[in-house]
């Protein structure tokens, strides 16, 4: 017998003006931009995908993302973003200018890339798997997700078995939504690039 299967819709939030100015958000807790606000109070869900339970990274980006949906979206920790550690608040255009060997060496460790004081992308794998895990084995079979790029991108690395070396192997559009699936023994991508819809 197969085993059963979890359905994951992510979407992630708006952008904030961390984003504007290419800083490495990671735990900085900040909120969507009044533009962000303005356009998803314009955007929604298809209608395929309006009986999904959503849950949200506990930022406050995605929580205000969520809630601009009209989504009414649990608290997921599992589903906050990549801690940056000592980089947060930077920007990687200026650690490579400060640091040129040492960044070029950080950057060729892929999914192994550490922050100091930070975490991995393949730690964030590792959090993303425990917790779908537990929603499957809980019953869910179909849920959606308001979180972040490095979460979206730990997911596709899995999915598409990238080590984040190189270019994506998918050129994912982040304003829309990324049809993932867990079986309990991998990650699958479904459909990339499923977009929103106005009002």
């Amino acid at each position: 017998m197969s085993e059963p299967i979890l359905e994951l819709i992510c979407l992630r939030h708006g952008p904030t003006e961390w984003n504007h100015l290419k800083r490495l958000q990671g735990r900085h807790d900040e909120p969507l931009m009044p533009q962000s606000r303005s356009d998803f109070q314009r955007l929604q869900l298809p209608e395929s995908l309006s009986g999904l339970d959503w849950y949200s990274s506990p930022l406050l980006r995605a929580r205000e993302t969520a809630q601009l949906l009209g989504l009414a979206a649990r608290s997921a920790p599992a589903l906050i973003e990549m801690d940056w550690g000592d980089w947060e608040g930077k920007r990687i255009t200026d650690l490579r200018l400060k640091d040129p060997a040492g960044m070029a060496a950080m950057e060729t460790l892929g999914l192994d890339l550490y922050p100091p004081n930070g975490e991995s992308p393949r730690q964030v794998q590792q959090r993303l798997t425990d917790w779908a895990e537990t929603m499957r084995l809980a019953g869910s079979r179909h849920i959606g997700a308001v979180c972040h790029k490095g979460v979206i991108r730990a997911l596709l690395a899995a999915a598409c078995q990238w080590d984040m070396r190189g270019k994506a192997p998918v050129k994912l559009d982040y304003r829309c939504l990324q049809h993932f699936a867990w079986d309990g023994h991998q990650w699958y991508l479904r459909q990339a690039n499923l977009a929103l819809e106005e009002r």
